[in-house]
């Protein structure tokens, strides 16, 4: 039974959420079923509300991303800059619908985000995107977004993640401002066993994850990092990114780089016991 709860701020269109991806691995990884985990989406924009950027200026913005913190990313300019409520809601229903699946979709929606011409405001493209999900049917979802019960779930989430006012990520100047309120930014995550409640608000590394989970509950059993690509990738059976495959492997305060997996990665290949999917400038490592 999961000891410590976990409450993840995420946004499909937060480059920041999507690079975070290697840590929250790490600490899956690491502690298992011990950690009860929980999704609220933020929908940083919408119709009335955009993005403050140009399509040919995020692409730029994203090579710092792909250098520093080794997730795939396509850079080509997308055909517009898009909103990301319709999106949140997409994950919202099919939480409601489809319990748990709420982070097949995150993590498809973040993929096809940052690695595709994907448009997280058509709701024909999400449709697609949706195909792809085992275990849901994407009809079943598009057709609930504007349901009440999914409107309200979203929204009660859209005003969770701007209740960040007065909290420790506040104090750390890891929240943003919004009209609505001081706003929890992508990956922010709230951690609570029994009465404790710690926060790890926005980018953080996995030793700050690690050392608030060591400190909750000290009996919690850890495992060791994964001694290969191939114990790495078995519990993720819709595979990892390379970066998410060398973090998993890597030990505590050790730096990680594509480079360490990627080797071991293409001999798994050649044996044919992985599959290979292009990603952006990476890939997507799936046990064959």
């Amino acid at each position: 039974m999961a000891q410590i709860k976990a409450l993840l701020f995420n946004d499909p269109s937060c480059p920041f959420g999507y690079s975070a991806n290697p840590a929250l691995r790490t600490l899956e990884w690491r502690y298992r079923d011990q950690i009860e985990w929980h999704l609220a989406v933020i929908g940083l924009s919408d119709p009335d509300n955009p993005p403050p950027y140009e399509a040919g200026e995020l692409a730029g913005f994203l090579f710092d991303f792909r250098r520093r913190y080794g997730m795939p990313f396509a850079i080509e300019p997308k055909s517009r800059v898009s909103t990301t409520s319709r999106s949140c809601q997409v994950i919202t229903a099919a939480r409601l619908l489809y319990p748990g699946s709420e982070w097949r979709v995150l993590r498809t929606l973040q993929l096809l985000n940052f690695n595709t011409p994907l448009l997280l405001d058509d709701e024909t493209q999400l449709a697609e995107a949706l195909e792809t999900v085992p275990g849901i049917e994407p009809g079943v979802i598009m057709a609930a977004l504007d349901r009440p019960e999914v409107q309200e779930a979203y929204q009660a989430d859209w005003s969770h993640a701007r209740s960040a006012e007065g909290t420790p990520g506040h104090l750390q100047g890891k929240t943003a401002d919004s009209p609505a309120g001081v706003r929890y930014t992508a990956p922010s995550v709230i951690f609570e066993f029994g009465d404790q409640r710690l926060e790890a608000a926005g980018f953080q590394t996995i030793e700050a994850y690690d050392v608030i989970v060591a400190n909750l509950n000290p009996d919690m059993k850890r495992m060791d990092p994964a001694e290969n690509p191939l114990e790495a990738l078995g519990p993720y059976p819709a595979g990892l990114t390379t970066a998410e495959v060398a973090a998993v492997m890597s030990g505590d305060m050790q730096e990680f780089s594509r480079s360490d997996a990627e080797p071991g990665l293409v001999e798994l290949l050649d044996e044919g016991k992985v599959k290979r999917i292009p990603l952006g400038d990476d890939a997507l490592w799936i046990k064959a």
